[in-house]
């Protein structure tokens, strides 16, 4: 079983930054892309940014220049720097992994509140 646990969430005002963390653990496959998902209330699950295993990152438009992705490999772990954060980036972030078939994996999530 395959477990992602997401860590750095909270509240910041607007104009501040954080840093989500998600680490794998478990009987962990063969990992082609990783990454973040959010989910404000009352919206669809979105992607933020996600990185495969040939280092190609795709970032949501709304996030791009504010937000930078990276990824571990040997450590199966995923990052997400938050930075210049607005009041609508409030969400639940989710940590997000896919292997070479089908499967895919999902964290828990973690809150993200950014005040005006």
């Amino acid at each position: 079983q395959v477990r992602l646990v997401e860590s750095g969430g909270g509240l910041v005002q607007a104009g501040g930054s954080l840093r989500l963390s998600c680490a794998a653990s478990g009987s962990i496959p063969s990992f082609n892309t990783m990454g973040w998902y959010r989910q404000a209330p009352g919206k669809q699950r979105e992607l933020v940014a996600d990185l495969n295993s040939s280092g190609r990152i795709n970032y949501a438009d709304a996030v791009k220049g504010r937000f930078t992705i990276s990824r571990d490999n040997g450590r199966y772990t995923v990052a997400l720097q938050m930075n210049n954060l607005k009041p609508e980036d409030t969400a639940l972030y989710y940590c997000n992994a896919r292997d070479w078939g089908t499967r895919t994996y999902w964290g828990q999530g973690t809150q993200v509140t950014v005040s005006s």
